[in-house]
């Protein structure tokens, strides 16, 4: 176990020793002193914990202890903290990883099916999805909540922007259900590529862009599924890209933040409701002024 100030020392020395990679998680995780951290832009507290339980891995032929004790040497903890090795045996990674995703049952027409699995309706409409590094699957509360309030609103003809798109899946949804133009864009690189990709293999027109790249038109509803603190920031540019009437949908927030983001937005909008799934929040408001 690491305190917080010096883990992250620990875990670069880590890395220059060897390690493939470093995982840090909350010592006192499982028990009443567990610590949530979300890793939210804006958010000033620091991301690790007060004591952090530090995995690295190395490949097998690495003297581990004796890593570990320059690591610790090298972060300026002296002796090495205490540990434990455990060896994982080569599998079939791919296999695995797919194993953990199945189609996901959106409601009686909408599925979420990754590339690599069958059709389980093949008469529904079949969002195919391959995730890779982009974050969106279909089974977050916060993704499910986005694509209740889709199916349930969107009318056909509807122009549409995906603001922080990810894997692109609320933008396919959209233009599956109807939307006649669909925006996504995202700060991260790896997300365009994915969004474009799902969007060619679900064959639907849809433009994704880096958000610096982008050219975006006002749209009748838009989307932003992110975190609380970069709503809040991003209220007066969300307020310009949704028309006069057009809808705003929210999410990404915690149940417990709802109150606060609907007020940063009320000089725009007017809320209409809010919806909630596993803690975690959907907001919904009509542009007025």
């Amino acid at each position: 176990m690491v305190d917080a100030e010096n883990v992250s020392a620990l875990s670069d020395a880590l890395i220059e020793e060897g390690a493939l990679c470093v995982d840090l998680a909350d010592a006192a995780a499982g028990t009443e002193r567990e610590t949530p951290i979300f890793g939210e832009p804006g958010n000033e507290r620091g991301l690790t914990f007060g004591l952090n339980r530090v995995v690295a891995l190395f490949s097998a032929t690495v003297d581990v202890g004796g890593a570990l004790a320059r690591a610790a040497s090298q972060a300026g903890l002296g002796a090495s903290p205490g540990y434990r090795i455990s060896q994982i045996a080569d599998r079939d990674w791919v296999r695995l990883t797919q194993s953990q995703f199945a189609p996901i049952r959106v409601s009686s027409r909408l599925w979420i099916v990754p590339s690599w699995h069958a059709l389980p309706d093949p008469n529904a409409i079949n969002i195919i999805l391959d995730p890779g590094l982009a974050f969106g699957t279909g089974s977050h509360p916060t993704t499910r909540l986005c694509l209740d309030w889709l199916e349930e609103h969107l009318v056909p003809g509807s122009s549409v922007i995906d603001y922080g798109c990810g894997s692109g899946i609320l933008a396919i949804a959209a233009a599956k259900l109807g939307a006649a133009r669909v925006q996504g864009v995202d700060i991260d690189d790896q997300a365009v590529l994915s969004s474009r990709e799902n969007a060619r293999r679900n064959r639907v027109a849809a433009d994704f862009a880096h958000v610096n790249e982008a050219a975006l038109a006002p749209a009748q509803i838009v989307l932003a599924n992110i975190l609380s603190n970069p709503l809040k920031a991003l209220a007066p540019l969300l307020a310009r890209l949704t028309m006069p009437g057009g809808s705003l949908v929210l999410s990404g927030l915690l149940s417990t933040q709802s109150a606060e983001v609907s007020e940063t937005y009320r000089p725009w909008f007017e809320i209409e409701s809010s919806a909630v799934d596993e803690g975690w929040a959907r907001l919904s408001a009509i542009r007025t002024n």
